[in-house]
């Protein structure tokens, strides 16, 4: 079964809500959820004003639609709100105020359950869409971290599909957080599609052709994942062509149990990340969904800003499938 028919399945039977902060101002999410809601990939909740959105776009079947300054809802989720964050100093006022923001009053639904998971980031950034998840939400063991799928004919993956970690939050991890990333996506992978995970864990040596302090953290990183999880196939530090091309494994790590057939690759920071990513879409002509965020206590996940409709739809499956 091809990725994106397996993912929406999968979604599908579950059936999972979820909100959308961005609908009073962007028309890829309207049009995005209108085959969300028709095909019930998710039950589908926009925050927005209704009667400015249906006489923008028509009747909006099978939404539940929510705005911030008259919702029924506006105060309970400020008032859980002011209690979760009153040490900070914030009194009941401004939690009113910060609760008309649709990404905040969004982010309490998922927190209080009015929703399953949480859309966003088609038109703002991924600070302006995860900064409410990093304070309500908040991480099961305090590492939030990203990962990349991709997708399509490629010659080195044999069309198979692979993900890369992190391209998109963590920007310099220790060792004992690439570690934490490389769990994190093995879970995803699994869950998503049910791969059967081999990791690579990245970096300019093989084996100690290279000496230096990123190349100890990687190589640390993998012996504290293989300390953790001693049975999933890995290799730490080896470089991308030792990674992916059986031959060249051959030659620069005979040993390596990977055998030149990584699909998780975990790069040792962001910046490595995103040129990677970058290069494998464009490059490689690749499809790629992401980031795709790992380690929140509930399921809030960040478009690009580049996306089209079928990222949004791709993405709210991935969202409904993280739901527990």
């Amino acid at each position: 079964m091809k990725v994106e028919k397996l993912l929406l399945k999968k979604a599908k039977e579950k059936f999972k809500t979820i909100v959308y902060p961005e609908a009073d101002f962007s028309p890829r999410i309207i049009e995005a959820t209108k085959i969300i809601a028709k095909k019930k990939i998710a039950k589908v909740i926009l925050i927005g004003d209704e009667s400015s959105l249906v006489l923008k776009y028509g009747k909006l079947d099978n939404m539940q639609i929510l705005n911030p300054k008259t919702s029924d809802l506006a105060e309970e989720l400020s008032s859980a709100f002011y209690e979760l964050r009153k040490n900070k100093g914030i009194t009941k006022e401004e939690a009113r105020e910060i609760l008309y923001d649709p990404f905040y009053f969004a982010t309490m639904l998922v927190h209080l359950g009015y929703a399953d998971g949480m859309v966003g980031g088609a038109e703002v950034s991924t600070a302006k869409n995860l900064k409410p998840a990093l304070q309500i939400i908040k991480g099961k063991t305090g590492l939030v971290s990203s990962c990349f799928m991709f997708y399509g004919k490629n010659k080195f993956m044999k069309n198979k599909p692979f993900f890369l970690a992190d391209a998109g939050l963590v920007e310099d991890p220790t060792s004992e957080g690439l570690a934490e990333i490389a769990g994190q996506t093995v879970n995803s992978a699994k869950s998503f599609i049910g791969l059967e995970p081999r990791l690579a864990f990245l970096s300019y040596s093989t084996k100690g052709s290279a000496k230096g302090e990123s190349i100890d953290k990687v190589r640390r990183a993998y012996e504290l994942f293989k300390q953790n999880s001693p049975n999933i196939i890995a290799d730490g530090e080896v470089q991308l062509d030792c990674a992916l091309v059986p031959e060249v494994s051959a030659r620069k790590a005979p040993n390596s149990e990977l055998k030149g057939q990584a699909n998780i690759l975990i790069v040792p920071d962001i910046n490595a990340g995103n040129i990677v990513y970058k290069a494998i879409q464009y490059f490689g002509g690749l499809n790629a969904i992401g980031p795709i965020t790992q380690g929140f206590n509930k399921p809030i996940n960040d478009l690009s800003r580049g996306c089209n409709v079928k990222d949004i739809i791709i993405l709210t499956a991935i969202t409904a499938i993280q739901c527990e």
